[in-house]
């Protein structure tokens, strides 16, 4: 994480199924078919959820669930400065650092001593291996509780505050020392607050962010030879 070192933690969205009244189960419908609420999750270094907003419906965009959550009053807070690691679903822009699109990310790619061929390349491995935390804390989250693998029977709306204490017991156990699961998602494939400074309130690329992420892939790149 030296060359991530402004990183304060990675978010991604995660979909879980609910019972939704037949009027609404188009709009809960996601691309797979399944009716699932689209959960943003936004955790840090450590494996904590310092974030999470359920409710959307399945069929929305995650980029659209972020604009959401960074618009809302209370919602997710970014000092300037700093940033999350999204995947490549998301604008890459002040604040949320993602991938280079058409070239090499998830980890099953690097396996078998496979190197980097470029800068892009390589700032695309150790990104995944950095944003990999959030796909673990799901990963664990829906291993541990199985409200969250399955449709209960509570409506969408009692369902959401589920998911969300089910996050906050994650937390909860992690501050009680060792997850016995962390280890079995350690190698898991990505795919398978008050603050003083201004925050990041918008989502709009520029070329100084894009600079921003090739000096950092050029740095990586050069820190191999």
């Amino acid at each position: 994480m030296v060359f991530l070192q402004h990183c304060v933690g990675a978010l991604d969205g995660t979909h879980i199924k609910v019972r939704v009244s037949s009027c609404a189960s188009a709009r809960y419908r996601n691309r797979k078919g399944d009716i699932t609420t689209n959960v943003l999750g936004v955790c840090n270094q450590e494996g904590y959820f310092i974030y999470v907003l359920p409710g959307w419906e399945g069929s929305a965009a995650d980029g659209r669930v972020l604009r959401d959550a960074i618009s809302r009053r209370n919602g997710l807070k970014l000092p300037q400065g700093q940033y999350y690691l999204v995947d490549a679903g998301y604008t890459n822009c002040e604040g949320f650092l993602a991938p280079y699109r058409g070239q090499r990310y998830h980890l099953s790619e690097w396996r078998e001593g496979r190197n980097p061929r470029n800068a892009q390349e390589c700032f695309n491995m150790r990104h995944s291996s950095a944003r990999n935390v959030i796909e673990r804390c799901f990963g664990m989250l829906k291993q541990r509780w199985g409200i969250l693998r399955s449709p209960s029977f509570y409506p969408a709306r009692t369902h959401n505050k589920v998911i969300i204490a089910c996050c906050l017991l994650h937390n909860l156990i992690r501050q009680q020392g060792e997850d016995l699961l962390d280890n079995e998602m350690e190698a898991m494939d990505p795919d398978a607050q008050g603050m003083e400074n201004p925050s990041v309130g918008t989502m709009e690329t520029s070329d100084e962010w894009a600079a921003f992420r090739d000096n950092l892939a050029n740095q990586m790149f050069n820190d191999l030879h």
